[in-house]
Order: structure tokens, then sequence, then C-alpha cells
């Protein structure tokens, strides 16, 4: 009688270097001590799926939270670079700006939006893998947990820089509070100011105490009532 193979569906959670076996493209050992009979597990993850070893199935993204990194100064672009190989989401935002050089040449150059923070989205298991990389420094938190950002938040962010419709502000923050109403944003908070003859929605990043300027429409606010 043929004997059927046997493969356990379960999260990784060792590293392979003691697999002499090759394993199929886009899998990873599941690092469960083997006893007996030589048995291999592998498991294939799609992206921004994560296995859950008490239901034998997959964890759904939504269960992960953003979380704001903090880095060595100028090492933000090379620590997404590292987070990417580690397989972690991660978002930088970023803002254009014009400097103009001693040869009085006007060059546009993109800047880190928060110098030296940047953001991640993470499971709890999975703040060693973010600590692990080069140039991270902490997860920002209070001590004993980390501050999670609202889906919101980054998607704000996101609007603002793929719009190019964004940039840091780093004035007092002095105006009317409102509210974003519509749309994915719906329910974010801020400080609505004006900055050359354009509407700007400072947002207020309370984890790393930021603030950002987006171009907004007035159509999309509405104004907070005390």
């Amino acid at each position: 009688m043929n004997q059927k193979a046997n493969w356990s569906f379960l999260r990784p959670s060792g590293d392979d270097s003691s697999i002499g076996a090759t394993r199929p493209a886009g899998t990873q050992d599941t690092g469960i001590p083997r006893t007996g009979s030589r048995v291999m597990n592998w498991i294939h993850e799609e992206p921004g799926e994560k296995s859950d070893p008490g239901s034998g199935g997959v964890l759904p993204a939504a269960e992960r939270r953003w979380y704001a990194v903090f880095t060595f100064p100028q090492s933000e672009k090379s620590v997404v670079r590292q987070l990417d190989l580690r397989q972690i989401e991660s978002f930088l935002p970023t803002y254009e700006t014009v400097r103009v050089w001693k040869n009085r040449q006007r060059v546009k150059i993109v800047l880190p939006l928060f110098p030296t923070y940047l953001f991640v989205r993470i499971e709890t298991r999975e703040r060693v893998r973010v600590l692990q990389a080069p140039g991270v420094l902490q997860i920002i938190g209070n001590g004993r947990e980390n501050a999670s950002l609202q889906d919101s938040e980054i998607d704000l962010l996101r609007f603002g820089c793929k719009g190019k419709k964004i940039e840091p502000y780093t004035e007092l923050v002095v105006g009317e509070r409102v509210r974003i109403k519509n749309g994915v944003m719906q329910g974010i908070e801020g400080v609505l100011v004006r900055r050359s003859h354009n509407l700007r929605f400072v947002l207020t990043v309370e984890a790393i105490n930021q603030h950002a300027a987006v171009e907004v429409s007035a159509e999309d606010l509405e104004p907070l009532v005390n």
C-alpha cells in the first residue's frame, strides 16, 4: 500500500539553516522539530497573509496594525530596503521640495516627510524582525506596548504623497478644528490652516509628535463642535 505524504500547514517559527533538502519555490520551513521519519513541513503564504498556528489557517492581513519606527538619521530609505528583504510591509512618506545650489540651479529633490521615522504594518510577533533590521532604533511606544496608528491616518499620508500635495508643517498649529467627512479618510480630525491662498489640513501624528500639511478641498471638511 502506498503511503501518502502528510503536509502540515503551520506558521514558520525558526530558521531553515538545518534543512538539507531543497524547498519548493515560494515556501518557508516551519522550523517544527522532526522526530522519527524525516517529515518536511512547508507552507506557501500569499502576500498580505500570515499563518495562525492556533487555527491551522491563515491570519487576515486586517489584524496587523501600523506602527511608527525610529531610525538612525538619513537611514530611512535603507531601512525600507532591509524591511522589504524581511517581508515586512513598510511605508516611508516623502515629499518634493526645491533646493537652489550654489550655481543658482534649482533642483527638485525627494525627502522623508518625517525625518528618522517610517511606518510598518505588523503583528506583535513580527516586532523582532523589525528591530533586527539594520538602521532601526526602536518601535515607538510608551515602554509597555507599541502605539498603533489608525489605517485612516496612513491613508491620508498616502493620499498626500501620491498627489504630491503634502509637506511637513513645522509652524505653530493654530486654526479651526475640522474633520474629514468623506471617503476612506472619513473621521480624521485636524486643524485647517491657509498657506499660499490654499487650504491645508494639518494632521498631527501623535505617536511621533509630528505634523503634516495636506492640501484638501473645503467640501470634504466639516467644523468640529466643542
